[in-house]
């Protein structure tokens, strides 16, 4: 077995697609496993090649299965490194952590785009990525083809004011778009401001209502996504779907989507997310749009 540890949630997973198609080809024979949150299940089957998937959210001390090869996707350690010798593996594939004990690794690049630093570290131990190998299956098309309005986030450093998304929302509806606003359960509150704001329909407000496999299918098959720094950015990179996703404080250069992606738009004005303005973001979707059509 080789079992590959990334326990963190939408946008990582996404990030190490290369990285596991890598490992998939690498070794046609094995039973490939990822330990990660099982919440994201139907999104492992739709990066397909993963045999199995071990619940694992986060790095407390738990027990894994056995394991020939344990690959480290997650961290530079030491805790990601040694929960991993919790599989009791003949070879750790891992950066270098000394603290850890681990010695015989690649060398972590702070800054490092995050589908690099993943594909950069296998390639080290002789296999062979693709980092451009990012494409998801798309589960069936949703009854609507909207554009997708995404104002929430894990942290509040990277969302952008609700009042201005509102604003997109309102000219994306103005030009005849079918918007729909996404988000958790927690942030549909949030999410119905947006709407109010914007003067959509009470049934614009998808948050808390899509699983994570229905959010994909909606993703997969829309207009556009808009975005901050969080998964849904990284789903519409994956369909290579029309997309501005706006950053800060962390800058694109690690999370973005990776250059030759041309119908992507991410934008960065500083460390502070809101000073990306309104006027901005609808000249990227037009850019992003128009490089769709090309």
């Amino acid at each position: 077995m080789i079992l590959v540890l990334r326990a963190l949630g939408i946008g990582d997973l996404v990030t190490a697609v290369p990285a596991l198609r890598g490992l998939r080809r690498a070794f046609p024979g094995e039973t490939l496993a990822l330990a990660a949150p099982a919440s994201l299940s139907p999104l492992v089957d739709l990066v397909g090649g993963v045999d199995a998937l071990v619940p694992c959210a986060g790095l407390a001390p738990r027990a894994l299965p056995e394991a020939a090869w344990a690959v480290n996707l997650h961290g530079r350690g030491p805790r990601s490194h040694r929960l991993l010798g919790r599989s009791r593996p003949s070879a750790l594939r891992a950066y270098a952590c000394p603290e850890a004990e681990h010695v015989d690794g690649p060398e972590w690049s702070d800054g490092e785009h995050e589908v690099r630093r993943w594909c950069r570290l296998l390639e080290w131990y002789g296999v062979p990525t693709d980092p451009t190998d990012l494409a998801l299956r798309a589960p069936e098309p949703p009854r609507r083809e909207v554009a997708v309005v995404h104002p929430g986030g894990t942290a509040a450093a990277r969302r952008w004011p609700a009042e201005r998304f509102a604003a997109v929302a309102r000219e994306l509806a103005g030009r005849g778009y079918d918007v729909v606003v996404t988000g958790s359960a927690a942030e549909r509150p949030a999410a119905g401001r947006v709407a109010a704001r914007a003067g959509l329909p009470g049934d614009a407000v998808l948050a808390g209502h899509t699983e994570l496999a229905e959010l994909a299918g909606l993703v997969a098959h829309a207009r556009l996504v808009v975005s901050g720094d969080t998964g849904v950015g990284h789903l519409a990179t994956a369909y290579g779907v029309p997309s501005v996703v706006l950053f800060g404080p962390v800058t694109p250069g690690q999370w973005g989507p990776p250059p030759e992606r041309t119908r992507h738009r991410a934008l960065w004005r500083g460390p502070t997310v809101a000073s990306i303005g309104v006027d901005e973001v609808l000249a990227a979707v037009d850019e992003a749009t128009c490089a769709a059509a090309a």
